[in-house]
This record gives C-alpha cells, structure tokens and sequence, in this order.
C-alpha cells in the first residue's frame, strides 16, 4: 500500500515502513503526527485518487529526528568589476517514520 502526502508544499509517495526527510514540522522527537493532505491512497490496481484530498485518508507517521541538511554556497561575481558576494545556507528538516496509511 502507498500513499501520495502533501507536507510544506510538496508532495511526497510514502509506504509503511520509509523513512523520508520533510520540510521543518512543529513536533518534538518521538512524537506521532498525522498526515490528513492525503492526494491519493493505492494498493495494486486499487487506486484512489482525491479532488483535492482523499475524504477519510490518513497517514500517521512518528518522528525520528530534526537536522539541517547540507550547506550549499551561493555565490556573485562580476568580472573585472571588483564585486564579488558569497552567502551559505543550510535548510532544517525533520525526519519522519510511515507507520500507517488507512482510510479512503
């Protein structure tokens, strides 16, 4: 069974069981959070599929951790012009456990 979970403006394909990075959630670690944006809900060819949302569906998750992920660097220039930026940054994310996809 699978589950398609809309979570900080993207979507994500969950299955009992993943572990997935999200987008930073509000919740302490070892908490269980519950995923109602629920796009779409499979099992073989049983598929449903929302408009916008499948009514009933329910994705229930707990949370493993938060972390910042990689830095990435970002970088001006301008030749022969004498400027020249550079910024860093590091996005926060919290890692969570599919623990079950019911409803639908």
């Amino acid at each position: 069974m699978y589950a398609v979970i809309e979570s900080g403006g993207k979507q994500h394909r969950v299955e009992p069981g993943e572990v997935l990075k999200l987008e930073k959630l509000n919740a302490s670690e070892g908490d269980t959070i519950d995923f109602d944006n629920v796009m779409m809900i499979g099992e073989g060819s049983d598929v449903k599929i929302g408009a916008p949302y499948v009514d009933g569906g329910k994705v229930t998750a707990e949370i493993v951790s938060h972390g910042r992920g990689k830095k990435i660097t970002i970088i001006k220039m301008k030749r022969r012009k004498h400027y020249r930026r550079q910024a860093g940054h590091r996005q926060s994310y919290t890692e969570i456990k599919i623990k079950e996809i019911s409803g639908g």
